[in-house]
C-alpha cells in the first residue's frame, strides 16, 4: 500500500493512455532519443519476459536476441521517452517471469502464439453466425 499523499502527487506524471499488453507478448518498444538538439524514435523489438511495479514504478523487460548475444532492456511505462508500444504477436504463457528464456537459444525461444477464443472471434465478428448460415446453404445445394 502506498501513500495517499504520494499516489496524489504521482498522480499528475502517469499516462493516460497506458499500453496494453503481457508478458509473453511480442512487442515494439518506440523510444525517443534525444541527441542534442535533435529528437528521433528507435525501435526496439522482442519478448516482455517480466513486468512488475505499481504506478510511477511500472516497468516491464523486453529481451531479444542480437548478435547471437541475448540483450534485455528495461523499460518503466509512464516515461515520456516511450513515444509507443505496438504489439505483435500474443504469446501463450503460464508464468509470470519468463526467465527461463535466458537459457534458450534458437527456435526454442518462440513462444506458441495465443489462441482467440470463441468470445474473442464474436466480439470482433470473427464470422460464427456466417460460417452458421452458409453451411446449411451449401448443404442444400449439394443434395
Amino acid at each position: 500500500m502506498t501513500n495517499a499523499t504520494i499516489q496524489y502527487v504521482e498522480q499528475s506524471s502517469l499516462k493516460k493512455d497506458v499500453p496494453q499488453f503481457s508478458v509473453g507478448d511480442t512487442v515494439d518498444v518506440h523510444t525517443r532519443i534525444i541527441e542534442g538538439e535533435k529528437e528521433r524514435i528507435q525501435v526496439f523489438a522482442g519478448t516482455v519476459i517480466m513486468k512488475k511495479g505499481y504506478g510511477i514504478n511500472e516497468t516491464f523487460t523486453v529481451r531479444r536476441i542480437v548478435n547471437n548475444e541475448g540483450v534485455e532492456r528495461i523499460f518503466p511505462i509512464h516515461s515520456p521517452f516511450i513515444a509507443k508500444v505496438v504489439v505483435k504477436r500474443s504469446g501463450e504463457t503460464r508464468r509470470a517471469k519468463l526467465f527461463y528464456l535466458r537459457n534458450r537459444v534458437g527456435k526454442a525461444v518462440r513462444l506458441t502464439e495465443q489462441r482467440r477464443t470463441k468470445k474473442d472471434d464474436e466480439s470482433t465478428g470473427g464470422g460464427t453466425a456466417a460460417g452458421r448460415s452458409e453451411t446449411p446453404a451449401l448443404a442444400g445445394a449439394a443434395s
